[in-house]
């Protein structure tokens, strides 16, 4: 990525840094925390598999988590809101702007954690009814044979009870989400990114300590659906006290900084709040309606007959391409989105569309040939990452239909995040947030069509079809907004881009399929081996084809990773 716009942010700011070298400094950070998120979730697998316990998990995870991620996460709302606005400002103007933002919001979640412990099951019943049907609406639906209804009813009835259980011990973690996503947003308007980007590495490691313990105890049971209570209450509280982590770890950081404390303000008409609350009221909402197409999907999830293991799966191919989305994620849009606020202005707009247009491009050229290769390598890296213990060869099938589902939208679940940022760099929030209105009504609609045909790969592609919709959507309204983009010059080279992913997809595949033929396919070890060198093959073939396109992003992509392979 080329160098940042030399215009100031304001008069004393420590010397802007470069937009590589803050990428390069959140790609290191997001890389080892993600590292750690992998290997969290390969021991959940080994632990829990496609079973009970993981399975609650991931309905219970859906309103505490989804708010840690929502509030709490890098280019979340709260995020982006408090960056939009102290990036413009003056850092000793700071502390009494976020101490009455967060005093706000930390009583607004306080009440909102009650309500969640309170209304723990009705609201589980809103998430997943599924998990409440009956054993009469079970045979009724003709899903299940006769046989095995019993079974099914007693599995979704012990899935429905360890949620309940699981969602009132993470309730709490609506208020850390505030804190930590406000925390997070000030600490990148002053120029401080690694430990936003490294602090997801706490909540790994203490659900890795609790993991260890739970195994330390039980042994090789802890799969067994007789401790699924137990499992789903260690994962609980170790989320939590992650979350509890990733909020205290800021704090020195953040007084160091002069950016304020956990001091109580109420002057919330102070001109500054008022900002940063008409960019973030809409932006949560916005980014909210996201996670109320995350719920719908788990809605119709549940009414699959095998619901744990439909979103156990689900959850394990979200995290292999959640790794390298959030990595690029955080590369692109964490030092992007201050630059979109600093060129809001329309003497700026031509800097901007270049700044638009590189986002893009770096997007396509990173994230489709890994989309292509995840596509055609779905089995083997499912069988690589998460088949032990308790994770069994049918877990590994169907988390691999799951992910060709989501590999498929890779490029677009980003592409669409960059120009989201772009309307919130403008200060414009309710754009996005009446594109995410209507994405709710048409997700629901694709999940309905999709889930029985398909079932959880399905529900993926349904998302999938509306995040492209929603991006065509976004690019239409902004072409107007900026007075024109070049549309269809940004089109041809990432169709270019993505003919030469394909071609490496097949490449990739023809030379796994080889090398399995020559090696077998028993083995670590040899699977590994198989993935790297039909990974390299393919990589090698998209490499040769991209650079015939001579696009200036791909170009300073290769000169930079081999400026940093020669400087080590």
């Amino acid at each position: 990525m080329p160098e940042s716009n030399p215009t100031p942010s304001k008069p004393n700011d420590r010397a802007v840094r470069s937009l590589i070298n803050i990428a390069a400094i959140v790609a290191v950070a997001t890389l080892i925390s993600k590292v750690f998120g992998l290997v969290r979730q390969q021991a959940i697998a080994a632990a829990f598999g496609a079973g009970p316990a993981f399975g609650a998990y991931s309905f219970a995870y859906v309103v505490p988590g989804f708010l840690l991620i929502l509030l709490g996460g890098i280019n979340g709302p709260f995020h982006s809101a408090i960056v939009s606005v102290l990036a413009k400002r003056k850092r000793e103007e700071a502390a009494p702007i976020l101490e009455t933002i967060s005093t706000l919001v930390v009583g607004i979640l306080l009440l909102v954690t009650v309500l969640l412990i309170f209304y723990a099951e009705p609201v589980t019943r809103i998430i997943a009814p599924g998990l409440f049907a009956t054993e009469a609406q079970i045979r009724a639906s003709g899903s299940v044979p006769a046989d095995q209804v019993a079974q099914t009813f007693q599995m979704l009835q012990l899935t429905k009870d360890v949620a309940i259980q699981q969602f009132r011990i993470m309730a709490p973690m609506a208020v850390l989400a505030g804190l930590i996503g406000i925390g997070f947003g000030a600490l990148n308007a002053a120029d401080y990114y690694w430990l936003p980007s490294i602090s997801p590495i706490f909540s790994s490691v203490t659900v890795l300590i609790g993991i260890g313990g739970l195994a330390f105890y039980l042994g090789d049971k802890t799969g067994l659906p007789e401790y699924a209570a137990l499992g789903g209450a260690v994962l609980a509280w170790s989320t939590l006290a992650g979350a509890v982590l990733q909020w205290l770890v800021q704090l020195p950081v953040q007084w160091k900084a002069g950016l304020g404390g956990f001091r109580p303000r109420f002057n919330f008409r102070q001109p500054e709040v008022q900002e940063v609350l008409r960019i973030m009221g809409p932006a949560t909402f916005s980014s909210g309606m996201m996670q109320i197409n995350v719920w719908t999907d788990l809605f119709f999830a549940s009414f699959i007959p095998n619901a744990a293991a439909a979103v156990s799966a689900m959850s394990y191919a979200g995290l292999l391409v959640q790794t390298p989305v959030g990595i690029l994620s955080n590369m692109i849009l964490v030092p992007l989105m201050p630059l979109f606020a600093r060129l809001s202005a329309p003497e700026h707009w031509d800097e901007l569309k270049l700044r638009i247009r590189q986002g893009l491009l770096t997007t396509a050229v990173v994230m489709l040939p890994i989309s292509a290769l995840m596509i055609v390598l779905a089995v083997p890296i499912s069988r690589a990452v998460y088949e032990r213990y308790a994770f069994r060869p049918e877990d590994s099938y169907l988390t691999a239909s799951v992910l060709v589902a989501y590999s498929i939208g890779m490029f677009v679940y980003l592409g669409r995040d960059i120009v989201v940022r772009v309307f919130y760099g403008l200060g414009d929030a309710t754009t996005p947030f009446r594109n995410s209105i209507f994405n709710i009504f048409l997700n629901a609609f694709f999940d309905f069509l999709l889930v029985k045909p398909f079932g959880a790969p399905g529900i993926v592609l349904a998302t999938v079809s509306v995040n492209i919709f929603s991006m065509v959507v976004l690019l239409f309204v902004l072409n107007r907004r900026l007075n024109g983009l070049p549309l269809l010059e940004w089109t041809r080279p990432v169709l270019g881009l993505a003919i030469a992913s394909v071609i490496a997809g097949f490449a990739s595949w023809g030379t796994f399929s080889l090398a399995e033929s020559w090696l077998g396919s028993r083995g670590l070890l040899v699977l590994l081996l198989e993935l790297l060198v039909a990974s390299a093959v393919g990589m090698g073939v998209y490499v040769v084809l991209a650079l015939q396109l001579k696009l200036p992003e791909f170009n300073m992509f290769v000169v930079r990773l081999r400026q940093k392979i020669l400087r080590r």
